[in-house]
């Protein structure tokens, strides 16, 4: 009796060893494992370039016609701004008079504007705010006026485009050309979707750009030519801002060749992923085609 005791024991611990259990004399399988998560659906969108980035690693999340050379409308402005930014021995608190002819040629050219008043003198903090949140190409015109090199007006806007054909080449974007300080094309202004999501890389390590990037609306004092004070307020033509868990910016833009476009990025947790879309077909489109880009990034 023993004997049998001890081989029915030894069968028992056999069974157990081998992951199943006797159980009133019914074998019971161990617990089938989970099957893996099924990767995510490559989004679908509508407009014409698309791409996203991982902003740490580089890594490419997605792409359609990435690097297909496209009109960049108003999102020119992130190059604008990381000239001036880039410049040595900056300050933002340096003031800049509003000349007639930044006015006159928003007039001329039909533009976004900041609403800025000819002799008023703005800082150049304010005038990033003017150029980031209202798209003004009126305070495009005078950050290149300011920071451009020449004797003349002209002399010193052919200046900072060069200088902003320059940090392009220095940025590795290779299928990019800027011919205008605003991205209203002289003919020859063009980038990509990856070019404009490395840009914008580029741009969110400045502090101050971070800052204003990811402001909704603002409210800012200028002094006025008789020495008082003006105050401008201007909201952020970006819609993803508060509308999109994250967003952090970056820059709207349109245009007739342009149509609609949009460079942005969000964080999440320890991620931020940046990217653009070029061509869409409406404002509403443009934000839903840079959801669904960031949705799957973050999936991934």
């Amino acid at each position: 009796m023993k004997t049998g005791i001890k081989a029915i024991c030894r069968i028992t611990a056999t069974l157990v060893t081998a992951g199943s259990v006797m159980t009133a004399g019914a074998l019971v399988a161990p617990a089938a494992q989970a099957a893996p998560a099924a990767a995510p659906k490559v989004p679908s969108i509508v407009a014409k370039g698309g791409f996203l980035m991982d902003s740490a690693s580089g890594r490419t999340y997605f792409s359609k016609a990435g690097d297909t050379r496209l009109s960049t409308g108003s999102t020119t402005k992130i190059m604008t701004a990381q000239v001036v930014l880039a410049t040595k021995g900056l300050n933002l608190d340096t003031k800049v008079t509003i000349q007639k002819a930044y006015s006159d040629y928003i007039v001329r050219k039909g533009a976004s504007s900041a609403r800025l008043i000819v002799g008023d003198k703005v800082s150049v903090r304010t005038l990033l705010y003017g150029l980031m949140l209202p798209s003004g190409c009126d305070a495009a015109y005078a950050l290149a006026d300011k920071f451009g090199s020449g004797s003349t007006r002209d002399a010193r806007v052919k200046s900072f485009i060069g200088k902003m054909n320059t940090t392009a080449k220095n940025l590795g974007m290779k299928n990019t050309r800027f011919d205008s300080f605003d991205g209203i094309s002289n003919g020859s202004n063009y980038s990509t979707p990856r070019d404009l999501a490395k840009l914008a890389t580029a741009a969110l390590k400045n502090g101050s750009f971070r800052a204003i990037v990811k402001t909704k609306s603002t409210s800012q004092r200028t002094t006025t030519k008789n020495g008082g004070y003006r105050t401008m307020q201007w909201t952020n033509t970006n819609k993803l801002l508060g509308s999109y868990n994250g967003a952090i910016g970056v820059k709207t833009g349109s245009g007739q060749q342009a149509k609609y476009c949009l460079v942005f990025a969000a964080t999440r947790g320890k991620r931020t992923v940046v990217g653009a879309v070029l061509a869409s077909t409406n404002e509403a489109n443009r934000t839903a085609d840079a959801k669904k880009i960031m949705d799957y990034g973050f999936k991934r």
